[in-house]
């Protein structure tokens, strides 16, 4: 079963080059289109408004599955399986509980940015506390880690000096994301989901006829890769954690964070903000077979190139997607597969940094010139898309300091501040007795636990796992990340409810529309936003169609838990 092992770069052809070199053509062809046509706020951080299903399904994707992913995720796979593919068809529930709970409250606010419907809902405290922390986790996580992932596989698999790609990726990126705004964004990532499903699956399906086919690779590797369902002590993927803390996490990510739901707010109206919604559910169904089988073929394929610890774990398994690349494709797939990954990276980064700076203008910027015109608001975006631009340079320097360990930590992060911003998201629209005190008390209370949590595990894993003796410091080093989201779910909950229920209730009239008790009243619509395309609501044929493909995607998913329990 195991082939020859070739460790040398990949040699890139005339053929390979061509194919990468459209690649970079058609999307800034893509960038500039757009900068000519846009002319206001809207049309730069919302394009106008007027994006169909497909375009914005497409986006939400490829914003999500960057470099690291074709690492993480084929890692992962050659060390433990298809189990991390729980967060992949997790993603696909929580996408529909966006697309039928969340999205009607933001399209018919009105709002721009998610520190904006915070700050309806509760204060502008809470917004300043969720744009900040927004904004310092893309910066310190994102685009470092999107970095890291790109540089070293392109490093690994063509030779590519780490520095300068990562110059390269940041710069043009940067270019288009800043010429033409979030239409220029979500118009290549739909050129660059094609692009990247293409390469990925081809890649996929060459393995899988070099292994023998889906039969002898689960033959050649150990029964429980392909059992996803894991015991409550399983370290990694617990089904206690993957079912009860995960969506806790996806609901942060998918429904409340800036760079997703920015994609979904560009909707024409209601009915293609869920569809969109829906079809990137569909599309998340596909990195389980497209990312991590990967990982499994390389482990089938190439188990001598692996090292393993005691109890059999896979410790190098990150080698396990730049190995499937060299021996395994022919010349033009190598450039079809490596425009896969610059499409994922660079349309990763340009989520973020199209974000970022939507956040950094419209909730500071706007905020303090509040008679800023359109014109100066698009110009102070641009202005930020490049200091984004800029940090992401400052990053090159440190990217060799990245290690496989702390890239670990630098995403564990995300788990660490998600769970008291979910909470108040989720119970301030079941509830409109919740107020802005019972909101700041538990996010900054969230953010001290998380805190604590990545600082004392830091500490520990530095010297050696035996740092702390004590057993309260013990218990939130050792417990899993999952059971902790739970944790401090429920304590930032009831932080919610009860520093709420001390104070007085906020008043009626300023929730109209922002909870499912109060959304049928006429809520008001923000002077800034006056000029902007309220979204139209969705039709009933819309709805129908909605309605039959959210019930096939969940038949689905639930079909693939059952059978790969």
């Amino acid at each position: 079963m195991e082939q020859a092992v070739h460790l040398t770069h990949k040699a890139l052809t005339g053929i390979d080059l061509s194919i990468i070199g459209v690649y970079f053509l058609v999307v800034f062809s893509i960038g500039f289109y757009f900068a000519r046509k846009e002319r206001t706020s809207t049309d730069y951080f919302l394009a106008s408004r007027d994006v169909g299903w497909f375009a914005i399904g497409a986006s939400l994707f490829v914003s999500n599955i960057s470099t690291e992913h074709f690492i993480g995720l084929s890692g992962s796979g050659a060390s433990s399986g298809l189990a991390v593919g729980h967060f992949e068809w997790l993603a696909c529930l929580i996408l529909l509980i966006l697309g039928w709970v969340f999205v009607p409250f933001y399209l018919r606010s009105n709002v721009f940015t998610m520190p904006e419907f915070l700050e309806r809902r509760f204060s502008r405290s809470c917004a300043v506390y969720l744009a900040g922390i927004s904004i310092i986790a893309y910066i310190f996580t994102k685009i470092s880690v999107q970095l890291y992932a790109a540089s070293v596989v392109l490093e690994r698999v063509v030779g590519w000096p780490l520095w300068e790609t990562a110059i390269v990726l940041v710069i043009a990126t940067g270019i288009y994301t800043i010429a033409g705004g979030l239409a220029a964004v979500i118009y290549t990532d739909m050129v660059q989901t094609m692009i990247l499903i293409v390469g990925a699956v081809a890649l996929t399906l060459i393995g899988l006829h070099r292994v023998g086919g889906f039969e002898a690779l689960r033959a050649a590797v150990p029964a429980s890769y392909f059992h996803m369902i894991k015991p409550t002590s399983d370290p990694n993927f617990p089904w206690t954690g993957i079912f009860l803390g995960a969506p806790i996490l996806g609901i942060w990510y998918w429904c409340t964070d800036q760079v997703i739901v920015q994609r979904v707010l560009s909707a024409r109206d209601e009915g293609h903000a869920k569809a969109a919604c829906i079809f990137a559910g569909f599309l998340k169904i596909l990195p389980v077979f497209m990312l991590v089988t990967p990982g499994i073929i390389a482990l089938a394929l190439f188990h001598d190139l692996f090292k393993f610890g005691p109890n059999g774990e896979v410790l190098n398994g990150d080698i396990a997607y730049p190995t499937m690349i060299i021996n395994l494709l022919p010349t033009g797939l190598v450039g079809l597969v490596l425009a896969a990954l610059l499409a994922a990276v660079m349309g990763a980064m340009s989520s973020v940094f199209n974000s970022a700076s939507t956040l950094v203008t419209l909730d500071f910027y706007k905020k303090l010139n509040p008679g800023a015109d359109e014109r100066k608001l698009v110009n102070f975006g641009r202005i930020a898309t490049g200091f984004m631009v800029l940090l992401g340079l400052l990053w090159v320097p440190f990217i060799h300091l990245i290690s496989s360990q702390l890239y670990i930590y630098l995403q564990s992060v995300q788990a660490y501040i998600s769970p008291p911003i979910a909470a108040c998201f989720v119970l301030g629209i079941l509830w409109t007795r919740l107020n802005a005190q019972g909101a700041i008390t538990s996010l900054l209370s969230g953010f001290v636990l998380g805190a604590v949590r990545f600082i004392f595990e830091l500490m520990d894993r530095v010297h050696g796992g035996h740092y702390f003796e004590n057993p309260v410091a013990r218990w939130i080093v050792d417990i899993n990340f999952l059971h902790y989201a739970i944790f401090m779910f429920v304590v930032c909950s009831l932080l919610l409810v009860i520093v709420s229920l001390m104070g007085p209730a906020p008043d009626r009239k300023k929730l109209a529309g922002l909870t499912f008790a109060t959304v049928d009243e006429k809520m008001e619509v923000l002077p800034s936003h006056a000029v902007a395309r309220k979204p139209a609501a969705e039709t009933p044929s819309e709805r129908r169609l909605n309605i039959a493909f959210s019930a096939l995607l969940v038949a689905t998913v639930v079909g693939l838990w059952i059978y790969f329990r």
